[in-house]
């Protein structure tokens, strides 16, 4: 059974004894394998948005919730990442940076993260998001560092050139996705 204090400290706990992400991992795997479990916990999601779980200087644990058909662009966290689905479904796009070519990066790979899913993301990785369904998709992500104070950089979705990343910007980009989400469901039939 899920319940996020327990998960918060069983957390708390693996990066006291290992703060890589390797005894992260472990525990949100153990979590996200019983998706029914967390939904019972953190509630079916019925936002676009994310919400903090726990914050501190070296460790952030959020659950985000993406809109359908939401797409991020290109961004770093500049620190490990361990992403857990436990509803929905999310697309990574990997992006590498350009040798020689500054601030600029190109595609190298990509990730389909399904319920059940855990991953891990290395500091330097580069990635963009999409929730390819027409539902509201949850995962658990994990931050080895403080998600909220970093200094990262996000890349332009049209040109692929690099800039500091806006916090205001991304906030912005959550309320259009759920005001997109809402008009759907007012513009539903029944």
């Amino acid at each position: 059974m899920f319940e996020t204090e327990q998960f918060v400290a069983d957390c708390r706990a693996a990066f006291a004894a290992d703060s890589t992400h390797k005894a992260i991992r472990e525990v949100l795997t153990r979590a996200v394998s019983e998706p029914a479990a967390v939904l019972g916990a953190l509630g079916e999601p019925k936002r676009v948005g994310s919400s903090t779980l726990f914050h501190s200087d070296s460790l952030t644990i959020l659950n985000v919730v993406w809109g359908p058909s939401m797409m991020v662009m290109p961004h770093d966290h500049r620190m490990w990442t361990v992403i857990g689905v436990y509803s929905g479904r999310e697309d990574n796009i990997f992006w590498r940076r350009i040798p020689g070519t500054p601030n600029r990066i190109e595609a190298a790979g990509a990730k389909s993260l399904c319920e059940r899913d855990a991953v891990p993301l290395g500091s330097d990785i580069i990635h963009s998001v999409i929730n390819p369904i027409d539902r509201l998709t949850g995962a658990i992500h994990i931050y080895g560092g403080d998600f909220f104070a970093a200094e990262r950089s996000e890349w332009d979705s049209l040109t692929l050139d690099e800039h500091h990343s806006d916090g205001e910007q991304t906030r912005r980009m959550f309320e259009r996705a759920n005001a997109r989400y809402e008009a759907s469901l007012r513009a539903a039939p029944g």
